[in-house]
């Protein structure tokens, strides 16, 4: 990869020979593993059994959950907060790991769109909830800073199933609760 990122300076007019450049590629390719770690994590990893019998049949909700992710389309950073919340069935689950499924799919190449539905996916099929709902608020670098060049412009996508998506009343205090 370092090899591709010195051609890639090179074919923008730098000098990648530069004393300021001579490390970038070698500090870019360090960059991308971290940025890109989901490729290496599989959910049953991220959970590491941090499941607990549900004592409660609330709404358990965690969020602002800060989430960094690159742009499939321009590799180009957006960031935002994930909220999340389910109706807990048999199971809750220790709310780090909600934190840590975010970072796992986060940590990829991404669409805002697929990102909450992954979310929404894994914890479900973690938890099988009576209901879950996932919000995700994102400001995209690829919006702000070429193209259209807006940068006070945010996105908003939501995943929800079960109890969240067919009953008014707990979709309402979901919607309420995460504000």
């Amino acid at each position: 990869m370092e090899d591709l990122i010195a051609q890639m300076l090179k074919a923008i007019g730098e000098d990648p020979s530069r004393e300021g450049l001579v490390k970038t590629p070698r500090r870019f390719a360090e960059a991308m593993k971290d940025l890109t770690v989901g490729y290496t994590q599989d959910l049953d990893t991220v959970i590491n059994g941090a499941l607990f019998e549900a004592e409660t049949d609330g709404m358990v909700i965690v969020k602002d959950i800060e989430c960094y992710s690159l742009c499939e389309h321009h590799l180009l950073p957006f960031t935002g907060k994930v909220h999340v919340a389910y109706v807990p069935d048999k199971h809750i689950l220790g709310l780090s790991k909600v934190a840590r499924v975010v970072d796992m799919f986060a940590r990829r190449l991404q669409t805002q769109e697929r990102l909450t539905q992954q979310i929404c996916d894994a914890l479900e099929e973690t938890l099988k909830p009576k209901g879950i709902g996932v919000i995700l608020e994102a400001q995209h670098f690829c919006m702000m800073m070429r193209g259209v060049q807006k940068q006070h412009s945010s996105c908003i996508t939501s995943a929800v199933k079960g109890l969240i998506k067919k009953d008014p009343k707990t979709r309402e205090e979901f919607l309420r609760l995460v504000g």
